[in-house]
C-alpha cells in the first residue's frame, strides 16, 4: 500500500473529477480531503461530522451522495462492513482487510500471496468480468480481547 502526499491525491482527485466531468466544489473537495489518508475506513456519518465543523451548511445527503459518486468515478472504494454501514477507503492500492466483529474496526494489510490467489474455474468460464480482488479476515481486535479480559 503507498502512502502518497496529501498534494499529490488532491491533484490526482481534481483530475479525476475533471476527466469525469465533475466539478471540483469546495463542498466536494472538503469531502475528499476528509477522507484522504484517513486509515480508519470512516462511513459517510463520520465523515459529515467531521465535515460540519467547518462547513455547517453543508448536508448529510451531500455528503452521502458525494462519496457514492466518488466510488462510481474510483477516486476511492466501498469497503465491505459487518454493521451494514457503508464505509470508504481512500487507498486503491491493492490491499485486504482485517475486520473485527466486536467494534467494527477495520485494518488494512498488503500479502503477495493473497494478490495471487487464482480464481476459481466458475468465475473464469463465467460472462462475469472480475475487477478487483480483496480478502476479508473477521475476528476480534487486540483493543477488544483486552477489553473483554478486564471485565
Amino acid at each position: 500500500m503507498e502512502n502518497k502526499p496529501a498534494e499529490l491525491q488532491t491533484e490526482q482527485f481534481m483530475k479525476r473529477c475533471r476527466e469525469n466531468h465533475l466539478k471540483v466544489t469546495p463542498q466536494r473537495l472538503a469531502i475528499y480531503q476528509a477522507l484522504a489518508g484517513n486509515r480508519e475506513h470512516p462511513s459517510a456519518e463520520r465523515i459529515y461530522r467531521n465535515i460540519v465543523r467547518t462547513n455547517p451548511t453543508i448536508s448529510f445527503d451531500t455528503v452521502n451522495r458525494t462519496l457514492l459518486t466518488f466510488a462510481e468515478i474510483g477516486v476511492i472504494d466501498t469497503v465491505e462492513s459487518h454493521s451494514g454501514v457503508r464505509r470508504f477507503d481512500t487507498d486503491l492500492e491493492p490491499h485486504h482487510h482485517l475486520h473485527c466483529v466486536q467494534c467494527g474496526g477495520i485494518t488494512d494489510f498488503s500479502d503477495k500471496t493473497l494478490d495471487a490467489i487464482p480464481l476459481p474455474e466458475a468465475v473464469n468460464n463465467s460472462q462475469f468480468k472480475v475487477l478487483g480482488k480483496r480478502v476479508i479476515i473477521s475476528g476480534i481486535c487486540e483493543a477488544c480481547r483486552k477489553s473483554a479480559r478486564k471485565e
